[in-house]
């Protein structure tokens, strides 16, 4: 396999995608906030001071991930279709996952936009929370799987819909 955003020089550059097909493209990536259980227990019930900490990060990942391009340097800029981040309470490991779904009919996928929404929705849990919790931690960010386009369908081998910790 080859690294396609090098040309012959070794300079950086954007693929062309211009002749390729259009096609359905969706990915979905996840990833994990731990905090405190006192944190955690005010996220659940509504009571940090900055307000409500998942309704304002759920908008955060959405506008983080249209935003892709602007801040990862050789991202197409995408037509998204559809973009959601939802949130999972997992107070067994006194964590919050996050699941970004992307999708687009187009030439390229969307594999870093549901990556940059889940990673800007934690981004900003710990901003909420960082005055109850500056111990917050991120992980476990990851693709889960994508379809569409020439490679097909992956799903990640190493993560079987289960949260690995």
């Amino acid at each position: 396999m080859e690294f396609t955003h090098f040309d012959e020089q070794g300079n950086a550059r954007m693929v062309d995608v211009g002749d390729k097909a259009d096609t359905k493209r969706e990915a979905v990536a996840r990833g994990t906030i731990f905090m405190s259980p006192q944190c955690l227990d005010m996220v659940s019930r509504g009571t940090m001071a900055k307000g409500d900490v998942l309704g304002v990060a759920r908008v955060a990942g959405i506008m983080g991930a249209k935003r892709t391009s602007d801040l990862i340097p050789l991202c197409h800029i995408l037509n998204l279709t559809k973009l959601n981040v939802d949130f999972t309470i997992k107070k067994e490991i006194n964590g919050i996952e996050a699941v970004c779904t992307a999708r687009t009919t187009g030439k390229t996928g969307v594999e870093m936009e549901a990556l940059t929404g889940v990673t800007v929705a934690l981004l900003t849990i710990y901003d909420m929370c960082k005055a109850v919790d500056k111990s917050m931690e991120i992980g476990n960010v990851y693709l889960e799987h994508k379809s569409g386009g020439k490679s097909g369908d992956f799903h990640n081998p190493r993560h079987n819909g289960e949260q690995v910790l």
